[in-house]
C-alpha cells in the first residue's frame, strides 16, 4: 500500500498509527465525495489536513461549474487548493461518471494538470461508471501530451471497478503502452 486515505480530521491518527511505516497518508479533503463546498471552505480544509501531517490532498473538482462551461473556476480553484497543499501532493478527482463524454473528460484531465495537479484520478467510487478503459486511455493521452509539452511527470489513478487482478493488469499494460517504464515506477 502506498497511500492509506481518510477524512482531514484522521490524519493525526493515521499518521501515528503508521509510525515509520513509509505508507504515506492522503486526505479526502475539500468536501469528498460531492465537491460542493465554498472554496474557502475547501481551502481551510485543505490547510487543516496539510497541518495535521497529510502527505497527499485529494479534492473532487465542481463539476457543476466545469458542466456550466466555468472552466477558469474549476481551474482557479484547483489552482488554489494546490497552493493550500504546500509541500502535500494533490489528487485531483474529475468524477469521469459525471463528465460522460470523452472530450469532458479531456478537457477535466487538461484543466486539472494546468491547474498544478500531481495526480489526475478517474473517480471517488461513488459514482458509476467509475475507471473504463477508455476513459483511463484519454487521460493517459492527456498526460503524454502535458509531459511532452511541459517535461512534467503526472500520476494516474484509475479507481472504481477494478475488481480484479487481470483487469488491472489490462490497466498497468495501457499504462506501460502509453506513457512508458518511466510511469511504471
Amino acid at each position: 500500500v502506498a497511500a492509506v486515505c481518510v477524512y482531514p480530521s484522521m490524519v493525526k491518527v493515521a499518521k501515528t498509527a503508521l509510525g515509520n511505516s513509509g505508507i504515506k497518508v492522503a486526505a479526502v479533503a475539500t468536501a469528498f465525495p460531492s465537491g460542493q463546498a465554498p472554496r474557502d471552505v475547501k481551502i481551510r480544509d485543505t490547510k487543516f489536513a496539510v497541518d495535521q501531517g497529510a502527505d497527499e490532498i485529494d479534492m473532487v473538482i465542481s463539476r457543476g461549474k466545469f458542466h456550466q462551461g466555468e472552466y477558469n473556476f474549476v481551474f482557479d480553484e484547483i489552482a488554489a487548493i494546490k497552493e493550500a497543499c504546500g509541500s502535500a501532493r494533490l489528487k485531483v478527482i474529475l468524477e469521469t461518471g459525471e463528465l460522460v463524454t470523452y472530450d469532458k473528460v479531456r478537457k477535466a484531465s487538461d484543466i486539472a494538470m494546468y491547474a498544478g495537479a500531481d495526480f489526475i484520478k478517474t473517480s471517488t467510487g461513488k459514482i458509476q461508471p467509475a475507471a473504463t478503459m477508455p476513459v483511463t486511455l484519454v487521460m493517459l493521452e492527456a498526460i503524454r501530451d502535458f509531459y511532452y509539452k511541459t517535461g512534467k511527470k503526472i500520476a494516474m489513478k484509475p479507481a472504481g471497478g477494478i475488481s480484479n487482478a487481470k483487469q488491472a493488469l489490462h490497466y498497468l499494460v495501457m499504462v506501460q503502452e502509453t506513457l512508458g517504464t518511466g510511469w511504471m515506477t
